[in-house]
């Protein structure tokens, strides 16, 4: 199926490896021009190679203070506009009982806030052009214990929801992708290969952890006109893991 992207304009964050490196690498294999950020300038110069292709490259830390705004404003210099925006940046935050509040305010920042911010910062000339498309990757809904990116995940997809109701007319659609188990560099961190072997015979139906490429699959349809009726969805990639129907 031809996506009709080829000539179109993304920014991924967080794309230095895991799923934003394989949404990056799948919207650049559709013809689709990036700005990807991160905070490791030569993990993006890498991606940039294996592409064959200019890439704006902006780095930075996404929990600085105006980033959302820099990097808007960094990728619309390098690009001339952006098409879609892929909100990837964020990370794992488990907290025992007695967190701090400064503890919470890190993860809501890291996992929400700025996410929010930088669509906001990109609304205007989507709005302008009557396009556009806002792609979030999130996280599960079935918490094991308190964690701090969980509760900034579902206030991304109530965000995301209510924001799909305002800019629908103006031809740009919003959508979640809440990932399973898929390989990245945390996942090795987090989870011992014996942990994973159990988890992928017993707990996921398709018996197997997925791949970046899973994913990315999904972004690069939900960013293509062929999706320009799909808006304010939560839809996984979990290979089945979550267990209610809905």
């Amino acid at each position: 199926m031809d996506l009709e992207l080829k000539g179109r304009t993304a920014l991924v964050t967080g794309a230095s490896a895991g799923i934003g490196r394989g949404i990056a690498l799948a919207l650049a294999a559709e013809g689709v021009r990036l700005a990807v950020t991160a905070r490791r300038r030569e993990r993006l110069e890498a991606l940039e190679k294996e592409i064959g292709a200019q890439l704006v490259i902006i780095e930075q830390d996404f929990m600085q203070e105006g980033a959302p705004q820099k990097i808007a404003a960094a990728a619309l210099a390098g690009l001339g506009s952006v098409d879609i925006l892929v909100n990837n940046a964020g990370g794992s935050r488990p907290f025992k009982l007695e967190a701090s509040e400064a503890q919470w305010e890190e993860a809501l920042t890291l996992n929400f806030t700025r996410q929010r911010q930088l669509a906001h910062a990109l609304l205007a000339q989507m709005v302008e052009r009557n396009w556009g498309r806002i792609i979030n990757i999130t996280g599960k809904s079935e918490p094991e214990g308190v964690n701090g990116a969980f509760a900034a995940k579902a206030a991304m997809h109530a965000w995301a929801k209510g924001l799909s109701r305002e800019v629908g007319r103006h031809g740009i659609t919003v959508n979640c992708i809440p990932p399973g188990r898929i390989m990245s560099e945390q996942i090795e961190r987090n989870y011992t290969p014996e942990y994973r072997k159990w988890q992928a015979e017993h707990e996921i139906p398709m018996g197997r952890y997925g791949e970046p490429a899973d994913l990315a699959n999904l972004a690069c349809f939900l960013a293509s006109p062929r999706a320009g009726y799909i808006t304010g969805a939560v839809i996984p990639v979990d290979g089945g893991l979550r267990r209610y129907q809905f």
